[in-house]
């Protein structure tokens, strides 16, 4: 019997027009009411970014936000896991040392930070998928420690990027979740430990859990449940991590798929 219900954002719940089928969703979390299933959004984007896309229907939501480091319900934090300021900052200084193009943004408990001179076209980029965010001349000025580091690059190298940070391996979590986005996290904190985390909050089972994802990031997340999707745009290392293969985010695959088995569901 399912009981939790977990779905990455960009690529899988979300159309590539960075919405969802509001009308579905409606009809699928009556359904999920009706069942007592939890349903959570586990993502990089910032949990204030996922309250803003759902509205009124973030209530009782379980949001696995920030690239899986912090858990929010309700409006309060009841799971967070941080980068320490010396870390982070030697970490930004070797991202800057390696290109001045692509763009860092700094995700504090206070939200995220970018550059001053960041473009207007690459701030609205980030704003997709950040709620709170403010500009620093420097990123030697965050005192805080880190949720995460974030790199986005225009020009698709972050699978090199990546590479040449090997000094950090062993210190903290990187992942590039497709050519264009990194995330750097706490060592071992990514969507696999998070979520695992929430079933013991919750005391489900991944017999008990579904899951959908669809980039590297979400290989760990296939994991954590024995109902595990890849849309069927996913990149091929999470459909052979994935139990199962279910429609593309544009065919709202994560809602259909949601609404058939807990039909299903005595």
């Amino acid at each position: 019997m399912i009981k939790l219900v977990l779905t990455d954002m960009d690529g899988t719940f979300l159309k590539n027009n960075g919405d969802y089928n509001r009308e579905l969703y409606k009809e699928v979390k009556q359904l999920m009411e009706e069942k007592n299933v939890y349903f959570a959004p586990v993502t990089g984007k910032q949990c204030e970014r996922v309250e803003e896309l759902f509205g009124e229907d973030a209530k009782d939501l379980w949001i696995l936000g920030d690239s899986a480091t912090r858990i929010k319900h309700n409006g309060e934090f009841v799971y967070e896991s941080l980068l320490s300021n010396e870390l982070g900052q030697k970490i930004i200084q070797l991202l800057e040392e390696l290109s001045p193009d692509h763009t860092i943004i700094a995700c504090t408990q206070s939200g995220a930070v970018i550059k001053d001179s960041t473009s207007q076209e690459e701030a609205a980029i980030v704003r997709r998928s950040y709620a709170q965010v403010r500009q620093a001349a420097d990123f030697s000025e965050i005192k805080e420690d880190f949720i995460k580091i974030t790199i986005h690059d225009s020009l698709n190298r972050c699978i090199e990027t990546r590479e040449k940070l090997s000094p950090f391996f062993d210190s903290a979590y990187i992942v590039a979740s497709e050519a264009a986005w990194i995330d750097i996290t706490n060592a071992n904190v990514h969507k696999g430990t998070t979520v695992q985390h929430l079933q013991e909050l919750l005391n489900v089972t991944p017999a008990e859990t579904m899951v959908f994802g669809d980039t590297y990031n979400d290989i760990e997340l296939m994991a954590c449940a024995e109902y595990s999707f890849a849309v069927r745009n996913a990149v091929q290392e999470v459909k052979d991590a994935a139990n199962y293969i279910t429609r593309s985010n544009e065919e709202d695959g994560v809602l259909r798929t949601i609404k058939h088995f807990l039909s299903l569901q005595g």
